[in-house]
């Protein structure tokens, strides 16, 4: 109980300091096992342990002193008036953001900086800027904000880190000359901190387009209505659960909001601690579909118009009864093939078990009960209980996401196996603790729909660029279960939905979706059977137009992006696009050829 009671002490204690560094009487402090998180006024910090070793005890002060510090001199509205939309670019202004206003606490006191420090260790440990070999391993939003972290405050870049940053160090000072300077004279001053900020990311070509942010310095009633249809999100946006979301402002994912409060934390795309902007979810476009926008001027790609496309979740496209009345056709259909996906799919999960190796601490003062050693605390019931804590795994926390091509050509016996396989491939790999996402990616019409009937009411000017409405379709959220998300890969039967298929564009909505996730690690497995084919758009633009723009975001992803693309091709050379890719002849091998491909990722990492 003495133990017990110091803990509570010092949560007591760490609530008062939180108060008085937030100016706000309201806020409490719990204790949190899971990833740091705010909910309303509530702050859950990691649990120091009972014994309040000097270690855990200044991470939970550092944490709880972050929280306390955005609470104080940070602005969400204001943030999010001119975050930029592309996910590099918003995590690099997000984190940005967090050094200033912990810069300000360092800086007036000595204990916060010390415990801030503690923190940042912390959640260094799972960044990829500690393991970088190469520049372009560097998360560019990591070093940059190392390196306005020493501008502000005068100190080190933590040790951990300091290799990485030296190999971005020279080209960041290069593209942003005195940037870091001129920020650390706007140290208390929001709207110009911000204005700097987004100049600072234009110089390292993150934003590509000047932003204007003319914003008052006292926020009224007209700050709802500036915010427009950002401040929704989406149907197919939503969770599948109103659930805490984990801490950083930098991810924003789009599979859902976190709490109704304003200042729900994240982490960030690298798997880091930040105490983000639980609110400015909202600040994300409604259909964030618009991949050209986040591309190199190079790419001439474009669109018509964007007023007719969609991202649309499976249910919302056919009545709950017709939904089941299709998984159950689908079931039937390949009753045969399932054993032997089943089969390779236990395999994978030998293969991925065998990777994590558990183990465990026993005899622990906390931690799980151990109930193996219950029967001496019958035999002696003076006998005090046994627990046991689990060691770290080394393990990346990964997730993968599936997408499907549901164009016309994938009719028949390829879609059901692709519809299968991706059921029973999600299944294995979330008893193997790894999330996946399932999307598929067709238009809305034949030959153009809306889109092309606009084009034609406006006396069809040349090269319109991409003329026919997008339909991108969520299958399975990368946080769903399995079991609720299962009755609606038998969409995929459906006669009518599979029609032409625009890859260049799904791709992008894909990566940009896999960008936003937590995770350490992400993949993304494409299935298709052709080359991009609309008749609408081809018809009217340059030969080879949607090839070209889909080599292109290949090209880029490949090279300038953390997801690892890896694609099958059904009866369709693949790997003239790929680099990582594996063709198939018949559709019967895809079950066997998407479990192979994902254990070599795994085993070659």
């Amino acid at each position: 109980m003495a133990e017990e009671s110091r803990l509570d002490r010092f949560r007591h204690a760490l609530t008062g300091t939180a108060r008085a560094v937030a100016e706000d009487a309201e806020i409490e402090i719990n204790w949190t096992s899971d990833v740091p998180a705010q909910v309303g006024n509530t702050v859950r910090v990691p649990m120091p342990g009972r014994k309040l070793e000097e270690g855990p005890v200044a991470i939970a002060r550092g944490v709880a002193d972050s929280f306390a510090l955005k609470q104080r001199h940070h602005d969400v509205r204001l943030h999010g008036r001119n975050r930029p939309s592309d996910p590099l670019a918003r995590q690099a202004y997000d984190m940005v953001e967090q050094v200033r206003w912990e810069a300000i606490g360092a800086n007036a006191m000595l204990g916060t900086k010390a415990n801030l420090s503690a923190a940042l260790d912390k959640r260094l440990a799972t960044d990829p800027i500690t393991r970088a070999e190469r520049a372009e391993d560097v998360p560019i939003a990591t070093a940059l904000s190392l390196m306005l972290r020493e501008q502000l405050t005068g100190q080190p870049i933590p040790p951990a880190a300091e290799p990485g940053v030296a190999l971005r160090r020279e080209a960041i000072r290069a593209a942003i000359g005195d940037d870091l300077e001129s920020l650390a004279e706007k140290l208390a001053d929001q709207t110009a901190f911000q204005k700097m900020t987004l100049d600072m990311l234009r110089h390292l070509e993150l934003v590509e387009t000047e932003i204007d942010p003319q914003m008052p310095e006292e926020e009224g009633d007209e700050d709802e209505e500036s915010t427009g249809e950002d401040d929704e999100e989406s149907p197919e946006e939503q969770p599948s659960e109103n659930k805490q979301q984990p801490m950083d402002a930098a991810t924003q994912p789009e599979e859902g909001e976190g709490d109704d409060s304003d200042d729900s934390g994240e982490f960030d795309a690298d798997g880091d601690f930040d105490p983000g902007e639980g609110d400015e979810e909202g600040m994300m476009p409604v259909r964030p579909n618009r991949p050209w926008t986040e591309l190199p001027d190079d790419f001439d790609y474009k669109a018509f118009t964007d007023d007719f496309d969609e991202i649309i979740a499976a249910h919302d496209l056919c009545d709950e009864e017709e939904l089941t009345r299709l998984r159950t056709y689908l079931d039937a259909q390949l009753k045969g093939l399932q054993g032997v996906v089943t089969k390779l799919a236990n395999r994978l999960q030998r293969r991925l078990m065998a990777q994590q190796n558990r183990s465990w601490d026993f005899d622990q003062e906390e931690g799980l009960l151990d109930a193996a050693r219950l029967a001496r605390v019958v035999i002696s019931p003076g006998s005090s209980l046994s627990y046991k804590i689990e060691r770290d795994q080394e393990f990346k926390d990964t997730v993968v996401t599936l997408l499907i091509d549901n164009s016309g050509s994938m009719r028949g016996r390829p879609i059901s196996i692709a519809a299968i396989s991706a059921d029973v491939l999600a299944r294995t790999l979330e008893r193997c603790g790894v999330k996946t996402e399932i999307l598929g990616f067709t238009t809305r019409a034949w030959k153009g729909g809306q889109s092309r009937e606009q084009w034609l009411s406006k006396g069809k000017p040349e090269n319109p660029g991409r003329l026919n409405d997008l339909r991108h379709i969520v299958y399975k959220q990368a946080d769903e279960p399995w079991r609720r998300a299962r009755r609606n890969l038998g969409l995929m039967m459906r006669e009518g939905l599979l029609k032409e298929n625009i890859d260049g564009e799904a791709l992008m909505w894909a990566h940009s979706r896999l960008l936003a996730r937590p995770e350490d690690r992400r993949i993304l497995m494409v299935i298709s059977d052709g080359a991009p084919v609309d008749d609408s758009t081809l018809s009217v633009n340059s030969a080879g137009y949607l090839e070209a723009h889909l080599r292109k975001v290949i090209e880029w992803i490949e090279k300038k992006s953390p997801v690892e693309l890896c694609a099958i091709g059904i009866g369709h050379d693949v790997t003239r696009y790929y680099k990582r890719a594996v063709t198939i002849m018949d559709a019967e091998q895809l079950g066997g050829t998407m479990i192979e491909q994902l254990a070599g990722l795994f085993e070659n990492d």
